[in-house]
């Protein structure tokens, strides 16, 4: 149990451990304002497809829905090996395994961010824009917010993976980090059956 200094002397006070860091929490707290912002998109998106006479519209490119699943397991397998490298972190934290496990999360996430943008110059060349359509528009916005997230993700790992190298992370981090990359893995099935499913 840790222990307080008070602020007058005196002797130590006992400070209760909580479970959860602060890091931790803040990212929780990030994370339920990006549903949030996930479920406003979603709506606007089901009302909007749901009125429509045709959807997808018929004289628009359709979505790669296999190449786009096959994408989802790079990303699911990402999801996988941070779990393992936080578990590794927790039994050796300066283990060359984690070391490893960390590297091989952020190249999967690169690839799964890398495909995505080359699957979206093969659309845009095709004519899905995002003044094309609703459709298009929709499938910008929703999409592109992911991969922002994505990309915000893979700086946390990429910054993570530093700092590990350094000797100098902390399980708190890790953690943070760790929530915010299952937060971008957890919520892609839902946009892919979402967006590229219906």
């Amino acid at each position: 149990m840790k222990t307080m200094e008070p602020a007058y002397g005196g002797p130590e006070v006992p400070r209760p451990q909580s479970g959860l860091s602060s890091s931790a929490l803040g990212m929780l707290m990030f994370i339920a304002a990006e549903l949030m912002f996930f479920a406003a998109l979603i709506s606007a998106f089901l009302i909007i497809s749901a009125a429509a006479e045709a959807w997808p519209p018929p004289d628009q490119p359709r979505l790669p829905i296999v190449a786009s699943a096959l994408n989802s397991l790079v990303l699911f397998a990402s999801g996988w090996m941070i779990f393992k490298a936080y578990r590794s972190f927790k039994a050796d934290p300066k283990g060359e395994v984690v070391r490893k496990q960390v590297k091989f999360t952020l190249w999967l996430g690169l690839a799964f961010v890398g495909i995505q943008g080359i699957e979206w110059i093969r659309l845009l060349s095709f004519g899905l824009t995002m003044t094309s359509s609703q459709y298009g528009a929709f499938f910008y916005l929703i999409i592109g917010t992911h991969a922002i997230h994505a990309v915000g993700a893979l700086i946390g790992l990429w910054r993570l993976s530093v700092k590990l190298n350094a000797g100098q992370l902390t399980e708190d981090t890790f953690h943070a980090v760790q929530l915010f990359w299952f937060f971008v893995v957890g919520i892609w099935p839902i946009l892919y059956v979402l967006v590229y499913l219906s």
